[in-house]
């Protein structure tokens, strides 16, 4: 089911794959009917994570690329959308000529062609595949059905199947149950899918007796019967699953010669990540706080710059709304040592993140702007430095007298949203002797954006003149990308999406400079 961990697991057995020196790649399977989910609301999918091709993608591509650092492409994403589309193009096109058009072989055959096809061009030794939705939905079926399909022709150690499921506790009699594992396999078996491994999702480690109805009810070795309990921290999973002893069965059923694993520098990773004791205290203050996946990305961003600056981080989500009109709640952020006001669209909570913005340039605490955040940041100097008092976005009030950020050229006549926006990786040029350049140390980066609307060229002069620094441009110098404040102890705002890249080694410079403030702060 949607939250259980797949994702993670998948990411992973990827890690123990990778530790063992062979290549690897990760195709997410998304069987609902958006081509994408690009315009699907946060609330209902979580992160839209954006990869350096443009794609906008499921928030389990960010744990792929941060656990196994690879950049994948908009390819590596399969929805239902994408097939369907697809078919019906052949269709229209005349390729089925003369035969019905259905699910099987038509459908199936496109979603295999699909998978072998990414694996091929990315030129690597195991492809992992993970399906989206539950055993038993009617959208996962094509999907299932196809690598059923997949295994009998490629092979029997060619293809295997892990399966990961839920091993609930129920408070009234305090045992692990094992019956929705045994009716899912159950399912799987009824559509010719026997899983060489299953993997327990529990609160707590699988005790022995559970491994053993589990291994007997489901027709699976003790060993192939995995407990993956819950942690506070993600990336000790892979440590986890080795000690279950998957990596070596991974590789034995698919007949593979078992390479000494080296997880050394994941497990120095990880206890850096544990060790730290001092907290430094993050305000996110956002849009959509009731669900904390919105922004993954930023969350692990944050963590792994905790971890490289030698510290804990806690971030308390903010509903934007509530600082609107209220002095006194915006007073609540002077017990933190940073505020963070990411992406996010619409006009709800706008008023909101420019107050915390406000608070934030005067109170000296450091502060980062992200995507609309940005955007925000500039309103928010536009109205309380240069005393343009109704300065906004044409997003939020097409009416505004001081446009300062508006919608892209380039925008103006498209008539459909998805994927319409400006994605992907993108080229920064920083100007020297800015705080940007010391954050990057270097003059040219590639940032991930994922936005519609820019600073209004025709306000640059007097932001500029008023002391509103924008260190990184476009390479034709017209998209503002970074601004900053160089009097202030950290003012930072970025148009891009540095979260995206961020890995937990190597830290995302913007975050990894941020919670260096923010630590000196605390």
């Amino acid at each position: 089911m949607s939250g259980l961990g797949k994702g993670i697991t998948t990411a992973s057995m990827g890690k123990l794959i990778q530790s063992r020196g062979f290549r690897i790649t990760a195709i997410k399977i998304d069987p609902y009917l958006n081509v994408d989910a690009g315009t699907i609301n946060p609330f209902e999918h979580g992160e839209i994570f954006v990869t350096e091709d443009g794609g906008e993608i499921d928030l389990d591509m960010g744990h792929y690329e941060r656990f196994l650092d690879i950049n994948l492409t908009k390819d590596h994403n399969i929805t239902t959308g994408q097939i369907y589309g697809e078919v019906i193009r052949r269709e229209r096109k005349g390729d089925y000529l003369g035969r019905t058009v259905q699910i099987i072989p038509h459908i199936t055959d496109v979603i295999k062609d699909r998978i072998r096809r990414v694996a091929k061009e990315s030129e690597v030794d195991i492809c992992l595949v993970e399906i989206g939705g539950t055993v038993g939905d009617i959208e996962s079926m094509p999907f299932l059905e196809a690598v059923r399909q997949l295994r009998l022709e490629e092979g029997q150690t060619n293809v295997l199947f892990v399966h990961v499921t839920l091993v609930p506790v129920l408070d009234v009699v305090g045992e692990q149950k094992t019956k929705p594992t045994q009716h899912s396999v159950r399912e799987l078996r009824e559509l010719g899918i026997i899983p060489d491994i299953i993997v327990c999702r529990a609160e707590k480690p699988l005790g022995e007796g559970t491994k053993r109805k589990i291994s007997l009810f489901c027709n699976a070795p003790e060993g192939a019967v995995v407990s993956a309990p819950d942690v506070e921290n993600i990336y000790r999973v892979p440590i986890l699953l080795e000690e279950e002893g998957l990596g070596a069965r991974l590789l034995e059923r698919l007949g593979l010669c078992a390479k000494e694993k080296d997880l050394v520098e994941w497990e120095k990773i990880v206890n850096n990540m544990e060790r730290a004791s001092k907290a430094v205290k993050i305000a996110m203050v956002g849009k959509y706080v009731r669900i904390a996946d919105t922004y993954l990305s930023i969350n692990e961003a944050l963590k792994h710059a905790a971890a490289w600056n030698d510290c804990k981080v806690e971030i308390d989500w903010i509903d934007a709304e509530a600082f609107e009109g209220s002095v006194e709640k915006l007073q609540e952020l002077s017990i933190y040592n940073g505020i963070l006001v990411p992406g996010g669209f619409g006009t709800r909570g706008v008023e909101g993140k420019i107050a915390a913005i406000d608070y934030a340039r005067k109170n000296l605490i450091p502060f980062l702007g992200l995507c609309f955040g940005f955007q925000l940041a500039a309103v928010e100097f536009a109205r309380n430095v240069v005393g343009l008092r109704r300065a906004n976005s044409t997003e939020v009030d097409p009416k505004t007298p001081h446009a300062v950020i508006d919608l892209l050229p380039e925008q103006r006549k498209l008539k459909e949203l998805g994927g319409t926006m400006r994605l992907g990786g993108h080229e920064v040029c920083i100007t020297k002797g800015t705080r940007a350049f010391r954050i990057y140390g270097g003059k040219k980066v590639y940032e991930r954006h994922r936005h519609r609307y820019e600073v209004n060229p025709r306000y640059i002069p007097k932001l500029s003149k008023a002391g509103l620094v924008f260190s990184g441009k476009s390479p034709d110098g017209r998209r503002m990308e970074i601004l900053e404040l160089p009097e202030h102890p950290f003012f930072l705002a970025t148009q891009f999406h540095p979260e995206f890249k961020s890995r937990p080694g190597r830290p995302a410079p913007v975050f990894k400079a941020f919670l260096s403030a923010a630590r000196r702060k605390s």
